[in-house]
């Protein structure tokens, strides 16, 4: 057996190298530099224009992000000249890898060579012909086009497989005679053909040599709220240098535009957006970025530059997550860390074990506006934890609940609530968290920090214990109220199994809640955000996950301080039916025991259903709406069966996908848009590698919301109004796979469906009309194959 697999490498790597040979004798030798800095002109601007439509629709649909096959990000220019890796960032890894993020870790082609990436383009001579046929890109669209469009319904699995644990085919072109031995990976792959103009756009651009033009310059207006912000955030006192340090640590994943610039969406121009990075060079000078595997690794100059970097790639809607400046804004940032009475003294180290933990590193900033900053914002502060690279893969986010809400303590009653700034200081700076020892962490190092954590608790309880009693007691004023206009007070997490989508407003029915302080916002995001390392080990990855485990606690205890002390065993049990007994001490026992009574009145001998209302009561003048389903638009019988679809439960719903998509027609014609959630149930979610068994399908639920809600839709059901109220009996009616693969037959869109791109493209349009800035491009790397 030996003899043979070393007879096959040395065959296969005899076959590759005289690929090469062929390949060098008829079009010369790639030069991975040939892509960059081409000249721009009115032509190749065109050629760019009119195939970069088709890429982003059709392509980067699969292809962006970390999670793309083979790292192959087509959103932008320099990913599809980049190309493509066999590398797997998504990896159970016992070293860890040399980041690859693309406009970061790499400046040129040359380099990404260098890093193990192989093009898809033609890096030779520059003739049709080389392009064509020197091109994996080309040919791997040539085979799907050979291919027969008529497809089954239903894909066999052993061609097609759709699981997010597969091997992807990483051909170079010196390896695709092998791929275009099998014509089911053409791309797109397991999905309808592309047409005849969009087959036609893609390898016309390729023979063309892939022209390129970059976007026109930014426009006067543009060019002064950037030199606006940057001088800002680039100011010489000590005071300004450690705001900015702190700024960019908080904002670095985001994707910022100027509110007072961006277009009406009737104009249908594209809102600019832009990035925060850190630079050698100071504004007015080119950026040269600074790349470092975290936000708040040693620079490595004596001093970085904050600026705002122009996007140039497709908004893909996992990743996006859009936060407005303005001269508001800049200057509300001005009074909270600027204008604000204290005295910087020196600026913290980069060492690790100071860099790691904000509340060592940024001591000397007021925490009221380290709190504000991320609380005012709270929507894009948790996207930063679901839509980082964390939460892609079920390990990270079976951590949460399928389903719940959180609300936050009131920043001028926080002295009332959890901080205790003083009493808690020592504590806080004695806070360990796994990043601190880097990407390569032993697996049984998360000991230590469970450790840490156990004391911080303690002395949180401790300082509760003392504060509480008597006529002092836990209410509902010490929630925020978004100061009575800021929409960010309350929100609505959703978790997909493996990812996950952040919303403003309370929907659905919660299955549990979490009440978040600064403490607990600042570690969550030095935990899963600032500190995470995609390519760091499993030890890394593995001990974050179970470090969040104790923040979750702690969320949902800072919540059931709010009940009755009788009712609150009751509710951390039905939350943690089965759990361990060291979960269920420490949720239980003497570290987080708050001995006193809560100050809300109740009236009913339901409590915990009593407090949501409640909840949703305080805060609903700045409660978003948005997703309700508004009852007026729809026919009697269509809204009773929304109605109805909304209250369904069990078993029957624990067959349908975790997002679907739901388009209506009217007689008119007009569509409308909804998404149906489905929410899985648990016995609890403390278990790490047995989600499995811990599932309760007779508990599941789902939540029906007007728009679109969710990045990874698994599911597009499209029929006409008259026929929902029989859609919703078969989903009430569903027993088997059998069941819902004949729904799927009779109401839904296949990834197979002819009429998957107009679908997709529809659905498209109508969620960039209606959320003009949140909207971006749907990921169908988990669209179903039932």
């Amino acid at each position: 057996m030996r003899r043979l697999i070393a007879s096959l490498l040395f065959f296969v790597a005899g076959c590759t190298l005289a690929a090469t040979h062929r390949l060098d004798d008829l079009y010369g030798p790639p030069d991975p530099a040939r892509f960059e800095n081409a000249p721009a002109s009115e032509v190749s601007r065109a050629k760019w224009e009119n195939v970069s439509n088709v890429l982003e629709h059709r392509c980067v649909v699969c292809h962006a992000c970390y999670d793309a096959p083979c790292q192959l990000k087509l959103s932008s220019y320099d990913g599809v000249t980049r190309g493509a890796s066999k590398d797997i960032v998504y990896a159970t890894r016992l070293v860890e890898a040399s980041p690859t993020r693309l406009h970061l870790d790499a400046e040129t082609n040359a380099e990404w060579r260098a890093k193990g990436f192989h093009p898809v383009l033609n890096e030779r001579k520059d003739t049709a012909e080389a392009n064509a046929r020197a091109s994996v890109m080309h040919r791997i669209l040539e085979l799907r086009r050979r291919q027969p469009q008529a497809a089954p319904a239903i894909l066999p699995a052993d061609k097609y497989d759709f699981s997010l644990s597969r091997a992807p085919v990483c051909a170079t072109i010196d390896e695709i005679g092998e791929v275009e031995k099998r014509p089911e990976l053409g791309m797109p792959f397991g999905m309808p053909g592309l047409s005849t103009a969009e087959y036609g756009a893609l390898t016309d651009w390729i023979e063309a040599g892939s022209p390129y033009a970059p976007p026109a310059p930014l426009d006067a207006a543009h060019g002064a709220r950037i030199a606006a912000w940057e001088q800002f955030l680039n100011g010489d006192s000590l005071k300004e240098r450690l705001m900015s340090r702190y700024i960019y640590e908080h904002w670095y994943l985001g994707h910022f535009y100027f509110d007072d610039l961006r277009a009406a969406p009737a104009t249908g121009a594209a809102v600019e957006y832009f990035e925060l990075v850190r630079s050698s060079t100071p504004p007015g000078q080119p950026i040269r970025v600074i790349a470092t595997r975290r936000p708040y690794d040693d620079p490595g100059v004596e001093r970085p530059y904050y600026r705002l970097r122009r996007m140039d790639e497709a908004i893909v809607a996992k990743t996006h997550m859009p936060y407005p400046l303005d001269s508001a804004r800049l200057k509300h940032l001005k009074s909270l860390f600027l204008d604000a009475d204290y005295t910087v003294t020196s600026m913290p180290s980069y060492a690790p074990e100071i860099a790691s933990n904000p509340f060592r590193a940024f001591v000397e900033i007021p925490s009221i506006a380290r709190y504000r900053l991320m609380l005012e914002q709270a929507q894009f502060t948790i996207m930063g934890f679901i839509k980082g690279p964390v939460c892609r893969g079920q390990v990270a986010p079976n951590v949460i609940n399928d389903l719940f809400w959180v609300a936050f303590v009131d920043p001028d009653k926080m002295q009332q609530g959890e901080l205790g700034e003083g009493e808690l200081a020592a504590a806080l700076d004695q806070i360990q968290l796994p990043a601190e020892a880097g990407s390569m962490l032993p697996l049984l190092q998360w000991k230590s920090y469970a450790n840490a954590e156990t004391r911080y608790l303690e002395a949180k309880t401790d300082v509760l214990n003392r504060r509480f009693g008597g006529k002092l007691a836990p209410t509902l004023d010490l929630l925020w109220d978004g100061d009575g206009k800021n929409r960010n007070a309350a929100l609505t997490i959703f978790r997909h199994f493996d990812s996950a989508t952040v919303v403003q407003g309370f929907v659905g029915e919660p299955q549990t809640m979490w009440v978040v302080g600064y403490p607990l916002l600042e570690r969550i995001h030095y935990l899963l955000v600032a500190g995470y390392d995609v390519f760091g080990n499993v030890g890394h990855q593995l001990t974050t996950r179970l470090y969040m485990d104790f923040l979750r606690m702690e969320g949902e205890s800072n919540f059931l301080y709010l009940l009755p002390m009788a009712s609150r065993d009751p509710v951390r049990d039905f939350w943690y039916r089965g759990a361990s007994d060291d979960v269920k001490q420490y949720l239980q026992g003497d570290k987080a025991f708050f001995a006193h009574e809560t100050g809300v009145v109740y009236r009913t001998d339901e409590p915990l259903t009593e407090l949501y209302g409640m909840m949703k009561s305080k805060l609903s003048p700045v409660l978003d709406r948005r997703y309700d389903i508004r009852a007026s638009r729809l026919s009697r019988d269509v809204a009773g069966s929304m109605a109805r679809l909304g209250q369904l439960s069990g078993v029957a719903t624990s067959y349908l996908p975790e997002v679907t998509f739901v388009t209506l027609t009217g007689p008119d014609g007009a569509a409308e848009h909804y998404s149906l959630l489905h929410n899985s149930a648990h016995n609890n979610i403390s278990t790490l590698f047995r989600e499995a068994a811990e599932r309760l399908p007779a508990e599941d639920t789902v939540t029906v919301v007007s728009g679109f809600l969710g990045a990874y839709p698994n599911a597009f059901q499209n029929m006409p109004a008259s026929e929902f109220p029989a859609y919703v009996e078969a989903i009430s009616k569903l027993s088997s796979e059998a069941d819902y693969s004949a729904t799927m037959a009779k109401y839904g869109v296949r990834r197979t469906d002819p009429r998957f791109w107009a679908h997709s493209d529809a659905l498209h349009a109508a969620y960039r009309k209606m959320a003009p800035i949140e909207a971006g491009i749907f990921d169908y790397g988990r669209y179903e194959n039932r």
